[in-house]
């Protein structure tokens, strides 16, 4: 057979919509060795059961493929221990690898070419670019006045007046630690049974309210629940979370992923770490005791920020943005430039972590701002 002619110089077209994306990436390289306070994982790492159990780990369970028989059940057991007006069961429950992975599964399940997506501004970063990967059509709204209160009559007309496919609520919201409670959630499940509503409940644990207690699925079964043991649990190296909602929406999104996409590390993780709720509870507050004690220095100083929920906060420093981060950096502190964000110019987030990591924190940004 004739080599056909510049064979192999060019590689084959991908799709346009993958052509034109902007590939996401998080700056994560570097950080091992140094305070992380720049995305808002567990500070302390996990409980001692999580590294024993990891420690336990046999050949076989290396060598043959992850089973997870029981961890959709424990996650439920889980979560009707800690609000028991819970009302779920584990056909409600998808594993994934990550709530990253997840996303990605919802969009690539329930988005089309040019259909909308709607979401907030600033938010999470990722909802876009996997909108952008299906083509979907993108709508944000921000968030408004000072306070970054969430649009909730802005949000309500879109969806009343377009029905997007896909609406995304991260509530809390990161960046902004913007707040919705679960009664307006389900005001807005209720206008279009048409948009799937996704709502990332990654940092409810940290002065968040969580709209699972208040749900149906079998009522609502266009609510999708997103949760993680990544902030909490201190498991973000293993990737892994979950996705709660009606059983055929979440059957449907597990049709798009591998059968085996979360391993046997992280499986075998979570159910230490479900094991040991006591553990999650005491670092959540321990969080939010420093989250009181850092609060009241930037009002004692008078330094401009805004924390509501969430274990993280925004602060507008003097110098710009990028100075104050490469100073922190070499202090060994790493935090999140907001500077390039939508309505955040001149910011910076910080995550919470313990009163002794934000007595630290708040030492070196004094020095390096001139509080």
């Amino acid at each position: 057979m004739e080599k056909a002619e510049n064979s192999f110089i060019d590689p084959p077209n991908p799709r346009k919509d993958i052509e034109d994306l902007q590939a996401y990436s998080a700056p994560l390289e570097g950080r091992r060795n140094l305070l992380r306070l720049d995305f808002n994982e567990n500070t302390i790492g996990p409980s001692p059961l999580v590294i024993k159990s990891l420690r336990e780990i046999s050949r076989d369970e290396i060598s043959i493929y992850p089973e997870y028989s029981g961890l959709k059940e424990k996650v439920v057991e889980n979560l009707i221990k800690q609000t028991s007006s819970v009302n779920i069961n584990s056909s409600e429950i998808g594993v994934f690898n990550g709530v990253d992975a997840a996303i990605n599964a919802i969009f690539h399940a329930y988005g089309d070419h040019n259909d909308l997506m709607l979401t907030t501004s600033p938010t999470f970063g990722y909802y876009t670019p996997c909108a952008q990967m299906r083509g979907m059509k993108i709508n944000s709204i921000p968030y408004e006045g000072k306070d970054f209160q969430y649009p909730f009559d802005s949000i309500c007309k879109f969806i009343i007046q377009n029905n997007p496919k896909i609406l995304l609520i991260c509530n809390p919201n990161n960046p902004t630690g913007t707040r919705l409670s679960p009664e307006r959630i389900i005001e807005i499940t209720k206008l279009s049974s048409r948009t799937l509503v996704v709502v990332d409940e990654l940092y409810e644990a940290f002065t968040g309210d969580s709209v699972l207690p208040f749900v149906s699925f079998q009522t609502t079964p266009n609510l999708v629940v997103l949760r993680s043991l990544s902030k909490t649990a201190g498991l973000a190296s293993l990737r892994i979370g979950f996705a709660i909602g009606h059983s055929k929406v979440i059957n449907i999104v597990n049709r798009v992923t591998g059968p085996y996409d979360v391993n046997s590390f992280a499986v075998i993780a979570a159910f230490a770490a479900l094991k040991d709720q006591s553990y999650i509870d005491s670092y959540v507050k321990e969080v939010l005791e420093a989250r009181n004690w850092i609060k009241d220095q930037f009002e004692k100083y008078h330094v401009k920020h805004h924390i509501d929920g969430g274990n993280y906060f925004l602060l507008w420093p003097k110098s710009k943005p990028e100075v104050v981060e490469q100073k922190l950096k070499s202090s060994g502190i790493l935090i999140r430039n907001m500077d390039t964000k939508r309505n955040l110019k001149g910011s910076i987030r910080v995550s919470i972590g313990t009163t002794e990591q934000m007595k630290r924190f708040w030492s070196a940004y004094k020095i390096v701002d001139e509080v």
